[in-house]
């Protein structure tokens, strides 16, 4: 069970690393064009990379279980799914 918890951590550092990178880039371009479209996708991004890690805190230190860290979780990237298609919407 250590090496699948492990594998979990990992994981979830490599979503934070990812999902940060995305966000960060997309509120760069936001800053240098102006399109909102661009900012809301950061948000997006942010929202899911957001659930990811608080998902995985709540699992490894406040003993929250699987299914209901999964069911956090899926929250969230539906949400943030939500956002980014109508950052795909949007139009300046």
């Amino acid at each position: 069970m250590n090496g699948v918890i492990t594998a979990i951590a990992v994981v979830k550092f490599v979503i934070l690393l990812l999902g940060g990178g995305i966000t960060y880039i997309a509120f760069k371009a936001y800053r240098r064009t102006g399109a909102d479209s661009l900012r809301v996708l950061g948000v997006g991004f942010g929202i899911i990379t957001l659930g990811a890690i608080l998902t995985g805190v709540a699992n490894q230190f406040f003993s929250v279980g699987l299914a209901l860290g999964v069911l956090i979780n899926s929250l969230f990237v539906a949400l943030g799914l939500a956002v980014i298609m109508y950052s795909l919407y949007i139009q300046k």
